[in-house]
């Protein structure tokens, strides 16, 4: 009658004899906490252990477990002691054992932001492209004042014209504050690219402004330092910018609705100190995202004495002049060319 138990006895210490390091393979536990059970049948096919009932039986009685979540390297032939001693760590590394298991990762998000938006506008885009952050959330971070650019007067609480257009990878776990960290960080760097911080006439912030409404008036990139000579020109004499890109902010700051519809007359008397028909002075913010080109045009202004520009050809070269009599010549041939 004792033959049995003598023939189990020994058949389970032959299983847990010492084992040998044959070829590595690799044990991966995805969740925290795994018990014997859990683990003894990919321990057997992969030939580190010879039996899953003797492996969960003396993990039982030896306590044994549970197992760290991990990738874990172990070896063919290991046996079931030195099997369970690799999964606890023992020896090596307790989390992950002597390799790392490294779960699987999201991949980053494509965000793209083109020039010549306005906050809102990028907040849109965000919303669309990271359904996970709206609209309204990232418009209150970028408004917060918690997040600034080196740029950025003290008084002045919005990022507005402060985030660079571009496209960003981002991360699929990255917060609303990490995104707008890294516009503004981008905006900064270009903005050293180009000198903001040294420009000459006018404050760094200002040149900031210049630059949205060169962004939202140029067309073609060789009239961009033509037309920030003519705003220059133009505070410098205490004229107007009259600048219909500029109509539109107001539109939107006071009505909630921009462009299009392209600005009426009725647009120039807006009580807005974003309107540059009424005031003879920068508006008080950017309207708008700018690129590299226009914040260094903003910067360098072209050396030229205009005053007045209009559209002179279908596309989107301007004309540029010195006199009123000369813009009203350049206009009228505009109109005959049916540009406005």
């Amino acid at each position: 009658m004792l033959a049995p138990f003598l023939i189990a006895g020994a058949w389970f210490a032959y299983q847990l004899r010492p084992g040998s390091d044959g070829p590595a393979v690799i044990i991966t536990i995805k969740e925290d906490g795994a018990t014997a059970a859990d683990v003894a049948d990919e321990l057997a096919a992969k030939g580190v252990i010879g039996s899953t009932m003797a492996f969960k039986l003396w993990a039982t009685m030896s306590g044994g477990g549970p197992f760290p979540v991990g990738c874990h390297t172990l070896h063919e032939g290991l046996g079931i002691r030195g099997a369970i001693s690799r999964l606890e760590g023992v020896g090596g590394t307790k989390q992950g054992g002597e390799c790392v298991f490294v779960a699987e990762q999201k991949p980053d998000i494509k965000l793209f932001l083109p020039p010549g938006r306005r906050l809102d506008q990028i907040a849109a885009i965000v919303e669309e492209t990271i359904p996970e952050h709206t609209a309204a959330e990232f418009l209150a971070v970028a408004n917060s004042n918690t997040i600034r650019s080196r740029y950025q007067p003290p008084e002045i609480a919005s990022l507005e014209g402060l985030l660079f257009p571009d496209t960003y990878l981002i991360g699929a776990d990255w917060t609303v504050e990490q995104i707008v960290q890294r516009l503004v960080d981008r905006f900064d760097e270009i903005a050293d690219k180009v000198g903001l911080a040294n420009v000459q006439g006018i404050t760094p912030y200002q040149a900031v402004v210049a630059a949205s409404l060169i962004q939202t008036e140029a067309k073609l990139a060789e009239d961009a330092p033509l037309i920030s000579a003519v705003i220059r020109n133009r505070i410098a004499q205490g004229i107007p910018l009259q600048i219909d890109s500029t109509l539109c902010y107001a539109r939107f700051t006071t009505t909630g609705t921009g462009c299009p519809p392209l600005p009426s007359n009725a647009d120039k008397e807006i009580q807005s100190p974003f309107n540059t028909y009424l005031i003879a002075a920068f508006p008080p913010a950017p309207i708008s995202s700018m690129t590299e080109a226009s914040l260094q045009a903003a910067v360098s202004p072209a050396a030229v004495t205009y005053l007045y520009y209009v559209l002179s050809d279908a596309n989107g070269k301007h004309a540029f002049a010195n006199t009123l009599a000369e813009h009203n010549n350049n206009v009228a041939a505009a109109r005959a060319q049916g540009l406005l």
